[in-house]
């Protein structure tokens, strides 16, 4: 997912970067705040995913301190070998998802200049 988010994002830049007169900054808003929110959903279920295994990680963690069981320990170890990608991918998915709303406010910027442009002809 996070592949495509930063191809997405470069994507935006660059249409910001080289557009046109041409460009319906309209039609790219819409678009833009429908990956914003596809983006969005993904990010809160990464969330809810992190969160559980953070959950688990800390109550394995709290019976291997009262129980001392090796098996335990076994356990401890795997959770926190899941959780950390989880929580490294979150937060890519966050800062890229924080990126998108400041190309959110350069296109609204775009189509209000256009929407002037098109007032005055």
């Amino acid at each position: 997912m996070y592949k495509r988010l930063l191809a997405y994002r470069l994507r935006i830049d660059a249409l910001l970067a080289d557009s046109d007169d041409h460009t319906d900054w309209d039609a790219v808003l819409r678009e833009h705040l429908a990956q914003i929110s596809f983006f969005q959903h993904e990010r809160l279920i990464h969330l809810l995913v992190t969160l559980a295994f953070a959950f688990m990680e800390l109550a394995c963690t709290i019976a291997t301190v009262v129980f001392a069981s090796l098996q335990l320990v076994a356990l401890m170890v795997l959770f926190l070998v899941l959780l950390v990608p989880y929580v490294v991918h979150y937060y890519h998915l966050e800062n890229g998802t924080q990126a998108l709303y400041e190309q959110y406010d350069k296109i609204l910027a775009k189509t209000c200049n256009q929407a002037a442009a098109d007032r005055q002809n």
